[in-house]
């Protein structure tokens, strides 16, 4: 799991191009949304995508994204038990 923690966490700096951001800046349970990372709606969507790209999982309800998206440790555990590749 910490290798797909990390592996996450290297995605979403490279897919949301977070410069200056190190995967040891990233804490594993704080929300990637609002005060934790600071994300916003278009970053979930590029998630999303690449989540489908990397993992072939595919969110039908973008409203799941809320829940999956709410840390690093959130979204491993439902990588880990949802993908597909």
């Amino acid at each position: 799991m910490e290798e797909l923690i990390q592996q996450l966490k290297e995605q979403i700096i490279e897919v949301l191009n977070l410069e200056d951001v190190t995967p040891a800046d990233i804490d594993n349970d704080a929300p990637l949304f609002g005060e934790g990372l600071g994300l916003d709606s278009i970053d979930a969507l590029e998630l999303i995508v690449m989540m489908e790209k990397e993992y072939g999982i595919k969110l039908k309800n973008p409203a799941e994204g809320k829940e999956i998206f709410k840390s690093i440790n959130v979204m491993a555990q439902y990588v880990n038990e949802h993908r597909t590749k």
